[in-house]
């Protein structure tokens, strides 16, 4: 399966819920009173709109196979200048002017305040006689990571963010741990950016050994010996760490006190520089395995017995357009997730001697259903499918054999997260759109779940009614979209109605429990989210059928969606917003542009909005096997041209109410994407609603953001909302 860091992050969980990383899963490694009453309309006055703010084009164009394509805003992809600068406060004060008057705004904030002020916790991490887990009180910015020196002792901090940065924009997450337990490595990111920093502490003590990694970035620690194998990118030029093009990433070994300026290079690509590479240890040590990728698809596979030598890797599979994963080593032989002649995945196991394609043997067979992920632990095995986009899990020995399907709450998303072969006990978490998220103790004899953790959120899940539609898109497949809204609503009848989606890079939207979604089902909205094309709810073929020069279907399918939402009677085009973000900004921006007559406010965040030029900031150059680039070829050029949401504002359209978010440390989807977007619109628009850019100081892609930015956000999201729908219920 793709690595979730190399894509978007996608809110699929309450913000700071995550749990702890989870060890040998096929995802690697790893954002009261209810409002309830008569149905009102917002008052008719209109609300003061500043002047937006001027934004000077200057007269750059460039031509892509004789095609001339001016780009009059480039020099907003400047980060450090200081007309940049000003250009991003000068927006800043007409959005927040705006937003700061919307009527419902502080009713908002307050509740959703209320209903995120819950406890969070994480399923339990064992190392040794030692526990972790992550746990959030309900308003601290970041999630704080807590030790138990064993299963029933006290719990103890051991790191909490919180107290390194006043404003909460540091981060953390725990990585490997020593075999011997004594030493764990974590990753500390401030304000949402991508680069980190890799640290070391010693478990018993919490002593901070001075080992520091720096400039690491989509990296693991794992952990060998008296040290680790991490990876890391060559230190930016200065001025250039949240936009300059990262290439050339490199796996090392780092032995505890020696200097990291000496570490130890274990693999390079000189004839590639731009490939993601990265390392993952067996269980029994036995094999250092490795991973190369030429972007976020597939990615070629190979290993060799465990050392801290350089180089020596032997290929398991090669080329970039398979995806094999090695799950674990069982009797001396692979054991490996695989989509080579399977679209929805399958186990084989391989022999190191032999790896061959033709010399693998079916440890479990393609299913009707995608593979999603597989996770071991307790001497047994894991297997996630889903059916219909939710989640089935079924557990086997290691001898391949079924011994039983879990039982599930209800409709929703679960994993059960990977541990060791000596664990007597493993966790299974889950959550659906009315079901916070839920920690379970599995028994491994039975199977049967008893819970561990049970949120208590202050709503009424039985309040709500989830459905799952299937929509004809226009090629005559259905699409399945979930559709979540108060029991109480009329319906047919015209609601507030928000639809969210992503489509691409093989990421699945399942059912999922937020408060930030809660809050805008109470007050009377709908929240629908299809599954589009892009996406991998129904295997890698679905996958496909919407990237490269099949992105259009996409878009065909969430215009789908919309229409269909309004032709059933539960909205209509002067109340319904899209929203999405990063590869999701993508699909608003297009649609938006696409259809601005659709659509009554636009939520992109995050945006992919200059399809010509993602590819020359940051990791952008890893999309390219998903999207495809405008300098390969007059074809590709020609269908990212076409959609590409920045170049296809047309000048004169009135487009809907629109708040384009993004944050000045977005170094994944450079900021410069939503800036150029933003000034085109303002530029173009003709029309009364607001086009404005709401731009975050101090935050990045999403990732580590701290719960009172969350709070804000949102807040304002959902106010803009109901004010430019006219709808929401009061109390």
């Amino acid at each position: 399966m793709i690595p979730k860091f190399l894509i978007f992050p996608v809110a699929l969980f309450e913000a700071n819920s995550l749990p702890l990383l989870m060890k040998k899963t096929s995802a690697f490694w790893l954002s009261c009173c209810i409002l309830a009453g008569c149905s009102t309309t917002q008052p008719d006055n209109k609300m003061n709109l500043a002047p937006y703010p001027e934004t000077r084009q200057d007269n750059q164009v460039d031509e892509y196979f004789g095609h001339a394509v001016a780009d009059p805003y480039r020099w907003l992809e400047d980060d450090q200048s200081e007309e940049t600068g000003k250009w991003v406060d000068a927006q800043n004060e007409v959005t927040y002017a705006y937003l700061d008057q919307l009527p419902k705004l502080t009713d908002i904030q307050a509740r959703l305040t209320e209903l995120m002020n819950y406890e969070r916790l994480s399923a339990p991490r064992r190392e040794g006689d030692f526990y972790f887990f992550s746990k959030n009180d309900g308003l601290q910015n970041q999630a704080v990571i807590y030790l138990k020196r064993g299963a029933s002792a006290d719990p103890e901090v051991f790191i909490d963010p919180n107290a390194l940065s006043e404003a909460g924009t540091t981060s953390i997450d725990l990585l490997g741990a020593s075999k011997d337990h004594t030493y764990i490595a974590y990753r500390r990111s401030e304000a949402g950016s991508d680069w980190s920093e890799i640290h070391v502490k010693e478990i018993a003590t919490g002593k901070e050994l001075p080992d520091v990694i720096k400039w690491a970035k989509f990296s693991d620690a794992v952990w060998y010996g008296n040290g680790f194998f991490y990876s890391r990118f060559p230190e930016p030029k200065e001025g250039g760490e949240l936009s300059q093009a990262n290439g050339n990433q490199r796996v090392f070994y780092h032995e505890l006190g020696t200097d990291p300026a000496e570490d130890l290079l274990i693999y390079e690509d000189p004839e590639r520089e731009n490939v993601y590479v990265s390392v993952d240890l067996s269980e029994d040590e036995s094999y250092l395995i490795l991973y190369k990728r030429s972007g976020t698809n597939g990615f070629e596979t190979w290993f060799k017995p465990t050392d801290t030598q350089a180089g020596g890797f032997s290929p398991l599979y090669t080329g970039f357009e398979q995806k094999n994963f090695v799950i674990d080593v069982v009797d001396g032989q692979f054991l490996v997730q695989t989509d080579v002649d399977a679209p929805n995945y399958k186990l084989v196991m391989v022999d190191p001697l032999n790896p061959t394609p033709d010399h693998w043997k079916t440890f479990i067979e393609e299913q009707d259903q995608p593979l999603e992920r597989v996770s071991t632990g307790g001497g047994y095995l894991f297997t996630h499918y889903l059916k219909q986009a939710h989640t089935a899990v079924f557990q086997y020995d290691l001898q391949g054999n079924l011994l039983r399907e879990l039982e599930l709450p209800t409709l929703g998303t679960g994993y059960v997260g990977g541990g060791k072969r000596e664990d007597e006990k493993l966790f299974l978490v889950f959550t659906s759109f009315n079901f916070p998220m839920t920690i379970y103790e599995v028994n491994l004899t039975s199977g049967e779940t008893v819970p561990y953790f049970e949120p208590k959120v202050a709503f009424d899940p039985d309040l709500f009614e989830i459905k799952q539609e299937f929509v004809e898109s226009t090629d005559g497949k259905k699409v399945s979209m979930f559709i979540v809204h108060r029991k109480d609503l009329e319906l047919p009848g015209t609601h507030p109605t928000y639809l969210y989606g992503y489509g691409g890079f093989n990421v699945n939207l399942t059912p999922y429990f937020s408060t930030i979604n809660m809050t805008m089902l109470e007050m009377g909205g709908i929240l629908a989210i299809p599954n589009l094309r892009g996406g991998g709810e129904y295997g890698e073929s679905w996958h496909r059928e919407g990237m490269l020069e099949n992105k259009q279907q996409v878009f065909d399918d969430f215009i789908a969606c919309a229409e269909f939402l309004i032709s059933e009677g539960y909205t209509s085009s002067e109340k319904l917003a899209i929203g999405g973000g990063s590869n999701g900004g993508l699909l608003v921006g297009a649609c938006m542009t696409q259809r601005p007559e659709l659509f009554a406010v636009c939520f992109p965040a995050v945006g992919v909005m200059d399809m010509l030029r993602y590819h020359k900031f940051t990791v952008g150059w890893g999309w390219i096997p998903e999207y495809g680039c405008a300098d390969s070829s007059e074809q590709e050029f020609e269908y990212l041209y076409a959609y590409s949401p920045l170049h296809n504002l047309k000048e004169g359209t009135a487009y809907p109410a629109t708040l384009v978010m993004t944050a000045d440390h977005d170094d994944r989807v450079v900021p410069a994407h939503s800036f150029k977007f933003a000034a085109t619109l303002q530029a173009a628009h003709q029309g009364e609603a607001p086009v404005l850019i709401r731009i975050e100081k101090n935050a990045g892609h999403g990732a580590g953001k701290p719960i009172s930015k969350v709070i804000e956000e949102y807040s304002q999201q959902w106010a803009f909302f109901f004010y430019q729908t006219k709808g929401g219920m009061s109390s």
